[in-house]
């Protein structure tokens, strides 16, 4: 099994190229099973996530070809086997994406009940219930979710669906069934993150009919059918934001080339709090951190808020900056896993509920710790590059699912970390 190696106390310098969102590149494949005509992805990341999602569609019968540039060209045409087995999706939460595709271009799917991260409930009851709402016969069976259409239905027909909280896979699998629905579908307390407005312009590009997106009241005209088409997956705003903590904690200044500044703006904007210096220039972001940093206290919460996937990093930079800051997760309910790993290196944490107390300053030493989850995955990286000696970060399998060749991007700018086998 592999792990990380780090050596701390280097700063970074240099620039490093973001890769396509994971959070996009999912759905944009699923997306592609709305049409019977060839769909190009271009910059599709190298994620264990992204194999996975190749993997099951495959087994649908589509062709799907990848090539070393992150070029993605595929098929539904030939599918055949509407179906998500659990042998295939049981390590990524992200299968249910296929239920709403499947359901509109077929009229029936069984997708098994998604896996994933341990960092708290995701239900997909919302998910379930916005498709009955257009008319879909649903049953969840030896944990599968059968969906059919009503006897006599040949399509979808559109609906309002007011989802009970904001669901960005919610958002994602409704603006793909509703694009070949009858009728207008209307979804209130959408979520707005970049990557549903990546999908809505690629489905516009496929022939759907989309307004709204980008807002939390999107409309969706049906169409007959949608064809092919070619579509860019956007850069991981997730991804910059990671590289934006590391290098603000470690020290040092980094461009990160094809960066979306305009996607970070929470956590930008607590960067520059801290004391770090942030801009966006053209083609990426420029990260400069110099001193010690202040610590900040923040709250996650649905986008353009402070993300929950930036919480575990934001809080490893707040390990080494001074006073003490409160750090409250609000979107799952189990997601301090990385704090006791964060402990074993020497930091001072408690935790009470949602809320994580972090005193800020206490000198990191290196050890062994173990990844829970993809993010506590990073926060543990980052915290090893300011640990004084070794730490060996395990299980970074969870880091494979959500960053293309983390280790790699980091040495070119200067860490001493490498990837071993044991």
């Amino acid at each position: 099994m592999d792990k990380l190696l780090i050596r701390g106390g280097r700063p970074l310098h240099g620039e490093v190229l973001i890769s396509g969102a994971k959070n996009a590149a999912l759905p944009e494949l699923c997306a592609a099973l709305l049409s019977a005509e060839p769909v190009t992805l271009h910059n599709v990341p190298r994620l264990q996530d992204v194999a996975t999602m190749l993997k099951l569609i495959r087994n649908m019968g589509v062709t799907a070809e990848r090539d070393d540039n992150g070029t993605v060209t595929l098929n539904a045409g030939p599918l055949h086997n509407p179906e998500a087995p659990y042998e295939l999706v049981k390590t990524m939460r992200a299968s249910v994406l296929a239920l709403g595709p499947l359901l509109a271009r077929f009229g029936h799917a069984k997708v098994s009940l998604p896996g994933g991260c341990a960092i708290g409930s995701r239900p997909v009851d919302q998910h379930i219930k916005g498709l009955q709402a257009m008319g879909a016969v649903i049953t969840v069976e030896n944990g599968y979710m059968l969906a059919s259409l009503p006897d006599g239905w040949t399509r979808l027909k559109g609906a309002h669906i007011t989802t009970d909280m904001v669901t960005v896979t919610g958002t994602e699998n409704f603006l793909m069934a509703a694009a070949l629905a009858e009728g207008e579908t209307v979804l209130e307390n959408a979520a707005m993150e970049p990557e549903i407005t990546d999908l809505a312009e690629m489905l516009i590009k496929m022939g759907a009919k989309i307004t709204g997106h980008g807002t939390s009241r999107i409309s969706i005209h049906g169409v007959d059918a949608l064809h092919g088409c070619e579509h860019a997956v956007v850069a991981d705003r997730i991804e910059a934001g990671t590289f934006l903590c590391a290098v603000a904690a470690a020290g040092g200044e980094a461009f990160l080339r094809h960066g979306r500044a305009d996607h970070l703006s929470a956590v930008i904007d607590k960067l520059q709090d801290a004391g770090a210096k942030v801009q966006a220039e053209e083609g990426g972001i420029r990260v400069h951190s110099q001193g010690r940093l202040k610590a900040q206290s923040f709250r996650t919460t649905e986008y353009p808020g402070f993300p929950t996937d930036m919480q575990a990093q934001f809080m490893a930079l707040n390990l080494v900056a001074e006073g003490t800051s409160m750090v409250t997760e609000t979107i799952f309910e189990n997601r301090f896993m990385h704090v006791n790993e964060m402990m074993r290196l020497g930091a001072h944490i408690t935790t009470d509920g949602r809320v994580a107390t972090v005193e800020g300053g206490a000198p990191l030493s290196g050890a062994t710790v173990m990844a829970t989850d993809l993010r506590a995955s990073a926060s543990l990286v980052i915290a090893g590059l300011v640990a004084k000696g070794e730490t060996l970060v395990d299980r970074i399998y969870h880091l494979d699912r959500g960053y293309d060749r983390m280790e790699a991007k980091l040495r070119s700018l200067g860490a001493d970390i490498e990837r071993v086998s044991q």
